[in-house]
Parts: C-alpha cells; structure tokens; sequence
C-alpha cells in the first residue's frame, strides 16, 4: 500500500533537497544568509564569499548528495540480489577490503590519490574474492553469497584493528575519520554524480526485471529473465557504485540500509518508483547529515559516518515497529 503516490513523492523530494542544499550552503562555521548564497552564484559578492560558497560548500553538498544516491541505490539493488531485507552495500565486504587498502597506503605515507586508488582497488578486489568464493565449483546462491560476504567482512574487520594497532600515533586520527566517514577532501562531485545518474538510469530501463528478480528465481526464469547473466550485471553494477562511494568519502553506514525500507513503506515497492526516489532520498540524507557533522560543534567537525548512525538506528527501528503494526 502507497501512502505517497509519486506524482506528489517526486516534487516532495525535490522540495526537501532544495531544503537541503540551502541548509548546507548558508550554515557552517561562518554562517551565511540567502542573499549572499544567491549573490554568490550570480557572482555579485565579495570574493571570500564566493570562494567558500562556490569552491567549499557547494562541491562538498554535491558530492555529498552523488554518494548517498549512491549507497541508496546500492542497498535497492543488493537487496533484490539477495532477496534480504536487512542487506546493504557493504555485506559483501567492500567496506572492509578498501579500509584495509586504504589503510596500508596511509601507513606507508602516500598521498591522497594514492590511497583513493587503493580503496578502490581493495573494494573491488575484495567484491571479486566473495564472487569467486561463493560461486566454487558451481553456481553462486544468496545465502552462500551471504554468508562468504559476512565471513570475509570479519576478517577485514580484524585485520582494520590490526592495522590501527600498528599505525603511528599522528596518523591515527586521519585513519579513523576516513573509516567513519569524511568529507573533509571531497571537493569532486562530478564522478559520484554521473554514476549515480548512469546507474539509476539503467535501473529504471530495467525495473520490469528487478521486480520480477526480487519475486524469485524460478519465477523470473519462467518469465524468460536470464537470471544469471541478469544477477551478475548488477552484482557488478552494486560493486562499482560501493566502490566510488567508499573511495570518495569512507566508509558510511544505514544509508543503504534504512533508505530503501523508507521508501519502500511509503511508495511501495516498484523500481520504477523506487531506484530514482532512493537516490533522491539517500542524497539528500546526507547532505543534512554532513551539514549537521561540520555545525554541531563548529569549528570541528564530526565524522559523518557516526552522524548517519545517530539518525539511522532510530529511524530504522521505527520503520520496522511500523512495518511490524502494517503487517
């Protein structure tokens, strides 16, 4: 049951993040009106103005918004390649295999590039190595996918510890902000942006499908879905998406996990509705978590990733009380 029909969730959303956006470009350490926002845009203000509106603020809410569609959309798709409720981006270890990654480049000194290509490499290298673990000798199940993905995220999760164990004293604080979420050096939005517009693009084209996958196997394959070559392109379509997101900003939690069920409850469960209005609401999601992380306590700024936690449990909780009281 809909309890928002789209031709009002759509304009909703978009209403909501134009909220958004204003929120995160006037507050801040240096709060800033309206006026000066719009001035700034129209480049009729002072130029330390337009500097923290135009090179600050703005690429950081943009980036902010392509990596919660991102994880949004993500946590859609891998819950249809599951058939899980409760299954999000990083269950399959992706989180884990970039933390560990990019840790390594960050005891050894490297640069800023270099530990992004490490976290990308490791995410994808560990999305592979729970692929071809799950799949052995035959085909690949949910539960065994599942259950690969758990396992390995463990290992990752100890060997992070391990890692933070080791790592100097004046690297620390760097290390644990990055695996809590971190915006602070995310000033590229371009790439977040046109993957998330590709990717919810290609989910909506193939929304038919999705909906029949997430009925079941048998049921998709007598409807003449090629069910395995299907699952494998958005087993690689989810990886890449969780990939950059982590490579952009670290790791952040509940957004691929409490967006879905959201949306979900209030505009049902057809991709065509779902995929675009997840990636709306995931976005805007965290660009008020992030605003909220870098204003709490300005000057300093929290690590968005605990803010993210702090707004999901609770709200995930709620929506399964309501799911529980619907059913």
């Amino acid at each position: 049951m809909r309890l928002i029909r789209p031709h009002l969730l759509f304009p909703l959303l978009l209403f909501l993040g134009l909220l958004a956006g204003i929120f995160a470009l006037t507050s801040g350490s240096a709060d800033i009106s309206l006026g000066e926002v719009w001035r700034s845009l129209t480049g009729d203000t002072p130029d330390n103005i337009r500097r923290l509106v135009l090179e600050l603020r703005l690429p950081r809410a943009l980036t902010a918004f392509g990596v919660g569609g991102l994880l949004a959309v993500s946590g859609v798709l891998m819950q249809v390649l599951l058939r899980n409720p409760l299954a999000e981006p990083y269950i399959l270890g992706s989180s884990g295999g970039a933390a560990v990654a990019a840790l390594l480049a960050m005891m050894f000194g490297l640069g800023a590039t270099s530990v992004d290509f490490a976290a990308f490499g490791g995410a994808m290298a560990a999305t592979l190595l729970v692929f071809s673990i799950a799949q052995g000798t035959g085909s690949w199940t949910p539960a065994r996918l599942l259950l690969t993905g758990v396992v390995l995220a463990a290992g990752f999760s100890a060997a992070t510890t391990l890692l933070l164990a080791l790592s100097p004293e004046q690297n620390l604080r760097g290390m644990l902000f990055w695996l809590m979420g971190d915006l602070n050096y995310a000033y590229a939005p371009a790439q977040s942006l046109f993957v998330l517009a590709a990717i919810t693009a290609m989910g909506i084209v193939s929304a038919r499908n999705l909906n029949v996958l997430s009925r079941g196997d048998l049921q998709a394959a007598i409807l003449g879905l090629p069910v395995a070559g299907f699952r494998i392109m958005v087993f690689a379509v989810t990886a890449l998406a969780t990939a950059i997101s982590v490579t952009t900003v670290g790791v952040i939690g509940f957004v691929g996990l409490v967006i879905p069920h959201l949306i979900r409850i209030v505009a049902g469960s057809d991709h065509r509705i779902l995929l675009p209005a997840s990636a709306l609401a995931g976005g805007i999601l965290l660009v008020v978590a992030d605003t909220l992380a870098r204003t709490v306590l300005a000057p300093r700024q929290l690590p968005v990733g605990a803010l993210t936690a702090m707004l999901g449990v609770p709200l995930f909780l709620i929506l399964m009380s309501k799911s529980r009281h619907q059913g």
